[in-house]
């Protein structure tokens, strides 16, 4: 679930970004006010995400979805250039955002594996020490 909330968070971040290019430097009412509403319910969502996901790998997931979204938008709607490097580097980011996410499944499943070890196998320095009862 707190992966699905981070895609959510990240998509809302695309919302204020665009938005925030429609609000003409916070002078246009509405887009400014859709700007503000996002960026609130994105971080919100980001900061739940965050209960379970680690830190690092929540917030470069986070930022490359609104960046993603960003220059996808201004690709399609604003004609920005679809030039093959940047095109190339967008892609990068897309399997930089897949490789955490794959890495960080891997690294949750051997967290639970060691929780999973019985408890209390190792034992402490100076439990053992002479003298002591």
């Amino acid at each position: 679930m707190a992966w699905f909330i981070l895609i959510i968070a990240g998509l809302f971040e695309t919302v204020w970004a665009v938005a925030l290019k429609y609000s003409d430097g916070f002078t246009r009412l509405w887009p400014s006010v859709i700007t503000a509403i996002a960026m609130i319910i994105s971080l919100y969502l980001l900061a739940l995400s965050l209960k379970s996901l680690p830190l690092g790998t929540a917030y470069t997931i986070w930022t490359g979805i609104g960046a993603l979204g960003t220059v996808i938008y201004g690709i399609l709607v604003f004609g920005e250039s679809k030039d093959l490097l940047k095109l190339l580097f967008v892609m990068m980011i897309l399997g930089g955002i897949v490789g955490l996410r794959a890495v960080s499944a891997k690294e949750s499943n051997s967290k639970q594996t060691e929780q999973s070890q019985a408890i209390g196998t190792k034992s402490e320095a100076g439990n053992n020490a002479p003298g002591r009862p």
